[in-house]
């Protein structure tokens, strides 16, 4: 054998040792999938499943000892999706934790056999085929639900509006994610019956900055974002360019009006993560998601920052004030 041969061969077989170390796990380790089309690299975006990984590390699986967490990422690329969701049965994983409806339709396509747990916001499983009843999956697919009812869109825009009557002019931000759609279109309905103009703008590529742009250059006087995984994980940066164009924004997780949101009202992200690591434990225990019905979660917390609102000059109505479930002072 030449040289030459010699190098590339033992190259090979060291890349080729490498690939299987790192498909191998300690025995008796779990592994969890979690695929979705936001990013890994801030953090506020894989809040989820950092979020998972604590319920589940009081549960006795730790990273590192017994549980192994392989996230995918699509980073805004949604058309990475399928590609990302293929990589996870080859590992193989034991569980994939699906965080937005075109996840779960990767997941699906991927796998008919290893447990998909969803987390849906704005959407039906039922109608998307992802189960065939609520109460009886009946296939591979389970999980949590989040208001399958888009009015709540409609709703956050009453609620800015009653803290900004000012305002006439609201900016909506929205993604190309399953679901944006519809909650632009509740809104809208909202919006006719507050005589509010609404300002629909796409948040494109990650840019941030270019979003904001366009409210100011239509004259937004208040803001609504739409309830979406993309979003979510660009949280910290929304709440960051709302401050700096002084305008008041409504958010869905409770958990934004802590990191400086002026309002929220939805779910808590926390609630939420337990919720998914009780299918996530309950599946490495043996369980089949065919036999673990979805839960559908309709309460929802009324979150209001009044430091925020006195950094924005605002005033909030005593009668906002009296409805909320937690005010930050």
């Amino acid at each position: 054998m030449d040289r030459r041969r010699f190098l590339l061969t033992s190259v090979a077989s060291a890349l080729a040792r490498s690939r299987a170390a790192m498909a191998q796990v300690t025995p008796g380790t779990y592994r969890l999938g979690i695929l979705t089309p936001g990013a890994c690299d801030t953090t506020s975006a894989p809040s989820t499943t950092r979020a998972v990984a604590a319920f589940l590390r009081e549960h006795g699986y730790v990273e590192g000892r017994n549980l192994a967490i392989e996230p995918r990422c699509a980073e805004g690329k949604l058309d990475r999706l399928s590609g990302l969701a293929e990589s996870l049965p080859r590992l193989p994983v034991d569980v994939i934790l699906a965080l937005s409806p075109v996840a779960v339709q990767a997941a699906k396509r991927a796998t008919a056999t290893i447990p998909i747990i969803m987390l849906l916001t704005y959407s039906d499983p039922v109608e998307l085929g992802f189960v065939t009843t609520l109460a009886h999956p009946g296939g591979n697919i389970t999980g949590v639900v989040l208001a399958a009812e888009p009015a709540l869109a409609g709703k956050r825009l009453e609620l800015i509006k009653e803290a900004v009557p000012r305002a006439v002019r609201v900016a909506i931000l929205t993604t190309r994610e399953a679901g944006s759609k519809t909650q632009v279109e509740w809104a809208e309905r909202a919006a006719s019956a507050l005589s509010v103009k609404l300002v629909p703008v796409e948040l494109l590529g990650g840019d941030y900055e270019g979003a904001f742009a366009k409210m100011t250059a239509q004259r937004a006087e208040a803001l609504v974002v739409v309830t979406s995984v993309l979003l979510a994980n660009g949280r910290e940066r929304i709440i960051e360019l709302s401050a700096k164009h002084r305008l008041p924004t409504i958010h869905d997780w409770s958990e934004d009006a802590e990191t400086g949101g002026l309002i929220t009202y939805g779910g808590s992200r926390r609630e939420t993560a337990r919720r998914l690591a009780v299918y996530v434990e309950r599946i490495f225990k043996g369980a089949k998601p065919a036999d673990l019905p979805v839960e559908r979660a309709t309460t929802f917390e009324l979150v209001i920052n009044l430091r925020t609102a006195k950094t924005l000059g605002l005033t909030i109505p005593p009668s906002l004030l009296a409805r909320a479930d937690k005010v930050i002072e």
